[in-house]
């Protein structure tokens, strides 16, 4: 499988999860792939384990989104494709809600993907190609109680896809937006399942939806796909 032999793709959150998994799906079609993470052991095993290229740093700190799409450029030869998957969930009543981990959401989740799109957006721009896709979540098109602040982070992310999509779509840039169902992953601290239910989604599924939207020729493309678990009952 080489479609994506010339590809160079930079995933966030690429260590384990949804992000491990879409590393792992471009690797076997062709691509060149860098993975960031925060934190350091895990993402350089998950990188050695694949063949990635390790770029540690957390995306709510605008120097590590700077230096991570710098980083793949000059170590992958460029950037073709750039995955905004790193997020973190946080849960509460609306009485009830910390401020503080309420803040800190927001940067992982928002400002996060900001300060990649807008350190990526250049090279896509100069090259007059790329391909940029935000994973949000199911979270981004309902709320939901005590969804407050997670919720909010997906409904921001989605409108900040469409207007990179406008802003972009004349340089031949495809902006995606992916809202998985849940997702049997690590994701808030629950570890990996050792066991998963067959009935429920798992990272590659993701993984392979986005692969599919990605090989339809440049001249089209998906603006937005959910991933849904068909009988999760």
């Amino acid at each position: 499988m080489m479609q994506f032999r010339e590809q160079r793709a930079l995933i966030t959150g690429g260590s384990e999860g949804i992000g491990k998994a879409l590393a792992a799906a471009l690797i076997e079609h062709g691509a060149r792939v860098a993975i960031m993470a925060r934190r350091k052991e895990p993402l350089e095993q998950t990188a050695q384990a694949l063949g990635a290229l390790s770029i540690p740093g957390d995306v709510s700190v605008e120097a590590d989104c700077t230096k991570a799409v710098e980083t793949t450029v000059r170590e992958l030869g460029g950037l073709d494709i750039l995955i905004n998957n790193a997020a973190i969930g946080y849960f509460a009543p609306v009485s009830e809600i910390d401020r503080a981990r309420f803040d800190q959401l927001i940067a992982v989740n928002v400002t996060g993907p900001m300060l990649m799109a807008r350190a990526a957006a250049p090279h896509f721009m100069r090259q007059k190609s790329g391909t940029l896709i935000n994973i949000s979540s199911t979270a981004g098109l309902k709320g939901f109680a005590k969804g407050t602040p997670y919720v909010a982070s997906k409904f921001a992310l989605k409108g900040m896809t469409e207007c990179w999509r406008d802003e972009l779509r004349r340089y031949n840039v495809r902006v995606l937006l992916v809202n998985p169902s849940e997702v049997q992953t690590g994701f808030g601290g629950r570890g990996e399942p050792s066991d998963p239910d067959p009935k429920k989604l798992v990272a590659r599924d993701v993984a392979e939806a986005v692969i599919g939207a990605l090989l339809l020729d440049p001249r089209g493309f998906i603006p937005e796909l959910s991933v849904w678990a068909t009988n999760p009952f």
